[in-house]
C-alpha cells in the first residue's frame, strides 16, 4: 500500500497535451452549437454554448501556458513520498 504524502495536488500530473486536444475538441463543438442554435432560433441554448466556448477558450489559455513554462521538477517514483507529520 502506498503512503500518503497529504501534498498530492502540489505533485500531481497532469496530461497537458491529451487535456488541450479534448479542450479543443470541445470548442469545436461548442462554437458549432452556438451557431446551429443561433440559427435555429434558440437563443437560450446558443448563449448556454457561447458561454461554454469561454469557459473551454480560458481553460486552452491556461493550458498553453503552462505548457510553454515547460517542465518542472516533480519528483519521480523512485523518490518515496514524505512521513506525514504528527498529529499530536
Amino acid at each position: 500500500m502506498a503512503m500518503r504524502s497529504g501534498n498530492e495536488p502540489v505533485t500531481a500530473r497532469s496530461p497537458l497535451r491529451l487535456r488541450f486536444w479534448l479542450g479543443v475538441w470541445g470548442l469545436l463543438w461548442a462554437a458549432f452549437g452556438t451557431v446551429a442554435f443561433s440559427l435555429a432560433g434558440r437563443p437560450g441554448w446558443a448563449a448556454a454554448c457561447g458561454a461554454l466556448a469561454v469557459v473551454v477558450s480560458v481553460d486552452l489559455f491556461m493550458i498553453v501556458r503552462h505548457l510553454r513554462q515547460g517542465p518542472h521538477y516533480q519528483p519521480g517514483r523512485d523518490i518515496p513520498p514524505y512521513e506525514p507529520p504528527d498529529s499530536r
